[in-house]
């Protein structure tokens, strides 16, 4: 039975990468913020954000677009608030879907696939890629010079964004890199851990070539902000008395950071007091801290004085608050 110990103790600990209830606001499409020269493309990989059926995407061409990558457990529909928030300042989105259960290396490519396609739609092609959690792993690998399948155009303008990602590996892994405890168990630990991430199961953990070497940015890649979650104390749900019932806390500071990421040129690490969902927003959380840095940064635009009473009750619309 010991042998079955860490297997366990892994499912246990990645169910808090589980479920992101995403705020109920039904499917509203384009609240007529964005500017009035559209086009309805059809982008491999590339969807609304939203978990409607509708996959076509509607753009201006003459515009950037800000491409959103979920983390494990997640869903195109997790950003739809997000891509609402950015949709109020003049700036489109589309998100990207994929199987998180595939190998990252597969996803990174279909998404390096994506934005090649999309660039090819742009007047000017500017794309910001911003990943959450594991989807900060997907998008930074998918921008790198030494991929198997990497941005082929060379006018892309990129940017990208990574918010509360493992670079350094995920600890709660580990088990599943450890030789010894693979050999005693003939292969039931593999097992195991393959049932509970899928193909990347692996590939998360430090033991990994994808961990170990994470490749240099693209020089389409004009920057990278990393912004790291200090997770330590924070609480996701409450009982009535006020206790804690269910942290905030998936990713240590020590998970986030990598050197070779960190201290990678064009890269600037943020750290952010915050939970690993609080930062991204859900029903009855608003992100302003991400929305804060964000606008700090330059990735998404000021808020017009005159346009802050607006802002807020979208945000109230939106996140319950």
């Amino acid at each position: 039975m010991r042998r079955l110990t860490a297997p366990l103790l892994l499912a246990a600990t990645l169910g808090g990468c589980a479920t992101y209830p995403r705020p109920d606001v039904g499917e509203m499409a384009d609240p007529g913020r964005l500017p009035s020269a559209r086009q309805v493309l059809s982008v491999a990989g590339l969807r609304p954000c939203n978990d409607g059926v509708e996959r076509a995407l509607t753009i201006d061409p003459r515009q950037a677009v800000n491409i959103l990558v979920h983390g494990c457990n997640g869903s195109t529909g997790k950003f739809h608030a997000l891509a609402e928030v950015l949709a109020f300042h003049g700036q489109q989105s589309a998100c990207f879907d994929y199987d998180d259960r595939d190998s990252l290396m597969t996803s990174s490519g279909q998404l390096a696939n994506a934005v090649d396609a999309l660039a090819q739609h742009l007047e000017t092609p500017q794309i910001t890629v911003i990943g959450h959690s594991m989807g900060g792993l997907v998008a930074r690998k998918a921008l790198i010079e030494n991929h198997p399948n990497p941005v082929r155009n060379t006018h892309v303008d990129l940017r990208l964004v990574t918010v509360s990602a493992p670079f350094s590996g995920i600890a709660a892994a580990r088990m599943c890199a450890a030789p010894a405890l693979r050999l005693a168990t003939l292969g039931l630990n593999d097992l195991v851990c393959w049932l509970i991430s899928g193909e990347n199961w692996f590939e998360i953990t430090a033991a990994s070539d994808f961990i170990q070497d994470p490749g240099n940015l693209s020089s389409q890649v004009r920057s990278h902000l990393k912004v790291v979650t200090d997770e330590r104390g924070t609480c996701r749900r409450r009982i009535d008395n006020g206790r804690c019932v269910e942290d905030d806390y998936i990713f240590s500071l020590d998970e986030q950071r990598y050197p070779p990421v960190t201290l990678a040129p064009r890269t600037t690490d943020v750290e952010v007091p915050a939970g690993h969902v609080e930062i991204v927003g859900e029903s009855g959380v608003t992100p302003h801290k991400l929305i804060n840095v964000l606008q700090r940064e330059g990735i998404v635009r000021p808020t017009p004085p005159e346009r802050q009473s607006a802002f807020q009750a979208l945000l109230a619309q939106l996140y319950g608050r």
